[in-house]
């Protein structure tokens, strides 16, 4: 649960700086885990978890932020961006290109996956090895490049 204290320690830094923007992606974390948390399971969050929620909100506002700016909405895309950026620092590392790519050239190999038919079976290893490292979507077109290869 050390997620849970940082977020709370970061909330309490912003609120002394009256960074809105950063309180709400703080707000916006802290909401979802006790969601998960209270979703049923006793048996608590895992840090894989976590990665799943952080992963999750942060796509949620890059994905809003594109569509306010194939809006012209800056205004709107901006603060999403921001709080992308403000949760995103929860995250792990994010790989390069470069280092998905080692990766899913490994598994290709170890699986001996030979086309576009072993897709799922090639990104169900990798999304599972680089989970919150690395965005699904670059995972997957790094895969059917090398698929198509």
């Amino acid at each position: 649960m050390s997620l849970q204290k940082d977020i709370m320690t970061a909330m309490k830094a912003v609120m002394k700086d009256k960074n809105q923007t950063a309180l709400a992606a703080l707000r916006a974390v802290k909401s979802e885990i006790l969601l998960a948390q209270t979703s049923g399971s006793d048996a608590g969050l895992t840090e894989d978890d976590e990665i799943k929620i952080l992963s999750k909100l942060v796509k949620q506002r890059k994905d809003s932020a594109a569509i306010f700016s194939e809006q012209n909405r800056v205004d709107l895309a901006e603060p999403e961006l921001a709080q992308a950026a403000i949760i995103e620092q929860f995250l792990p590392e994010q790989l390069t290109d470069e280092e998905i790519e080692k990766v899913v050239v490994q598994t290709i190999d170890a699986t001996g996956a030979s086309g576009m038919k072993d897709m799922g079976k090639v990104m169900g290893i990798v999304s599972k090895e680089l989970a919150g490292q690395a965005d699904g979507k670059t995972i997957s077109s790094i895969v059917k490049t090398k698929l198509m290869a």
